[in-house]
């Protein structure tokens, strides 16, 4: 279906009263719109798909014990992304523009809960997001090309320098990098996981123990979901880029949906592969587990393999996070609640420049400073709060604005958004009880946004 074009109004919230058959009164984006449905979907896999898949399976085996109970947590974890997908695709085809959930909470919430949210991208959820991106991409490199810890956050910072160059010169070549960078993780994942099945031998693999879905204890389950999360997200970046995506009210939903239910069924398949070749034991103490897997049916030639993948892997995925997190900044900038100069749009190329820029700045700061799981552990405990709010605007918006025009609805409304809601409080209750003083860090931050959001105001 397409949709007509917007009509110009000022910036903020738009009016309630819009006629039935529009979508809401927004000005037009500034951004072309280059992006169609194959680009828009890589872009959303190839966020997801980074380091999460290589690095996590470790630490939630560790956490929660037996086959069973491992299956379950990547089970739930990914239902979790695939309800929010098909709830927030509602909102991204309601309102395509740049910043994705940046523009659902101005519009449902008003300025001060889409200032909070672009607060804390700029101070932890982005930088977090690149810095732990970029380390994993680094250390795989310090596999093939001794390093040293120095080496690795330089190589680290070159890769965000890299890419945030690369996204300022087009969106089409930040594009080009996502479409082929996607195509070929997924190629191989898919190949390392069938090998696995073919030459691996599951009689000393976990499939061989008993099955039982218990973990070893709840809160430690609750710690493992926050894991796992992290490595499923992405699967809402795609929102950040809706202003650039052509022909908006089919594409996002589709991608959307399209593209995490692809990601859910790849991680699948793959930790069935590592629990097919390693027992629990031997993955709960390897942090490096498809290297293990790897090595088990290729010898010393398979760790090499392995390493390149997840090269391969993280590069793209900081190829994602650099095209779309600096478009939230972006959008607050041209709202006026950022410095103006970080909406600029180069007037040559059409990317926002300076604030992909900003972006890559911060993140090279991060990597110099903090650690992989520090970086995993601020991304998902600052972003997640958002997830909710966007989540619920759905309802919100439903209630207070029935007149707009919705090319996409909620499949399965309003369960499939009441469970999301229902496992994320209780995933953010359960990580306030079991690490205190992350969590509370992490909510610091985002109400340490109100005094400067009033400050600014003023």
């Amino acid at each position: 279906m397409s949709i007509p074009p917007p009509q110009p109004s000022a910036p903020g919230p738009a009016a309630p009263a819009a006629d039935a058959h529009t979508h809401a009164a927004l000005p037009p984006d500034r951004l072309p719109r280059r992006l169609g449905i194959w680009s828009a979907a890589a872009v959303l896999v190839g966020s997801v798909i980074g380091s999460g898949i290589f690095r996590v399976p470790s630490g939630v085996a560790e956490q929660v014990g037996g086959v069973g109970a491992i299956s379950l947590v990547w089970v739930l974890g990914g239902l979790l992304a695939l309800f929010g997908a098909l709830t927030i695709a509602e909102l991204a085809a309601l309102f395509p523009r740049s910043g994705g959930i940046y523009v659902f909470l101005r519009e449902a919430y008003g300025p001060l809960p889409a200032f909070l949210f672009g607060w804390t991208e700029l101070l932890v959820i982005r930088p977090s997001a690149l810095g732990a991106i970029a380390m994993i991409f680094a250390e795989y490199l310090g596999r093939l090309v001794p390093l040293g810890e120095g080496g690795v956050r330089l190589a680290a910072a070159s890769a965000i320098a890299l890419l945030a160059a690369a996204n300022i010169r087009s969106v089409t070549w930040g594009a080009a990098v996502q479409n082929v960078s996607t195509a070929a993780k997924l190629l191989t994942l898919v190949g390392l996981a069938a090998l696995a099945f073919l030459l691996g031998d599951g009689a000393s693999g976990a499939f061989v123990e008993p099955l039982h879905f218990s973990p070893l204890s709840w809160g430690g389950f609750g710690l493992a979901l926050v894991a796992v999360l992290w490595a499923y997200d992405g699967w809402a970046d795609l929102t950040f880029v809706s202003g650039e995506v052509k022909n908006p009210a089919r594409t996002l939903p589709r991608a959307l949906l399209g593209g995490t239910l692809t990601v859910l069924v790849i991680y699948l398949a793959v930790n069935a592969a590592y629990l097919y070749v390693l027992p629990t034991a031997a993955m709960a103490v390897s942090p490096l587990v498809a290297s293990d897997v790897a090595t088990r049916l290729f010898g010393a030639a398979g760790a090499s393999l392995v390493a390149a993948l997840v090269m391969l892997s993280a590069f793209g995925a900081l190829n994602g996070s650099s095209m779309t997190g600096p478009r939230i900044l972006y959008a607050m900038a041209d709202d006026g609640l950022f410095f103006r100069p970080i909406a600029a749009v180069h007037p040559r190329w059409r990317t926002p420049w300076t604030a992909i820029g900003l972006a890559a700045a911060l993140g090279i700061a991060y990597v110099s400073s903090r650690s992989f799981e520090q970086l995993a552990d601020a991304f998902v405990l600052g972003i997640w709060p958002f997830y909710v709010l966007a989540v619920f605007a759905v309802f919100r918006l439903r209630r207070s604005r029935p007149a707009l025009h919705r090319p996409y609805r909620t499949v399965g409304y309003p369960v499939v958004p009441v469970i999301f809601l229902l496992a994320s409080v209780a995933m953010l209750l359960n990580a306030l009880v079991q690490q205190p003083g992350s969590t509370l860090f992490g909510f610091g931050i985002i109400l340490l946004g109100i005094p400067v959001f009033y400050l600014w105001r003023r």
